[in-house]
C-alpha cells in the first residue's frame, strides 16, 4: 500500500516539475519574441506614415 502511494506521489511531483519547466521556457521564448518584434518596429518607425 505504501509503495503505491509513493509511486503516485513521485509521478505527481515529476509531472509538476515538467509542467513548470515548460511554462518557464514558454514565457522566456515569448518574451524574447516580443523584444525582437519591438526593436524591429522601432527601427522602421520612420517608414510608417498615417
Amino acid at each position: 500500500m505504501n509503495e503505491k502511494i509513493y509511486k503516485t506521489m513521485s509521478r505527481a511531483g515529476v509531472t509538476s516539475l515538467v509542467l513548470g519547466i515548460v511554462a518557464a521556457v514558454t514565457g522566456i521564448v515569448s518574451g524574447v519574441m516580443l523584444i525582437i518584434n519591438g526593436t524591429k518596429l522601432l527601427r522602421k518607425r520612420s517608414e510608417i506614415t498615417f
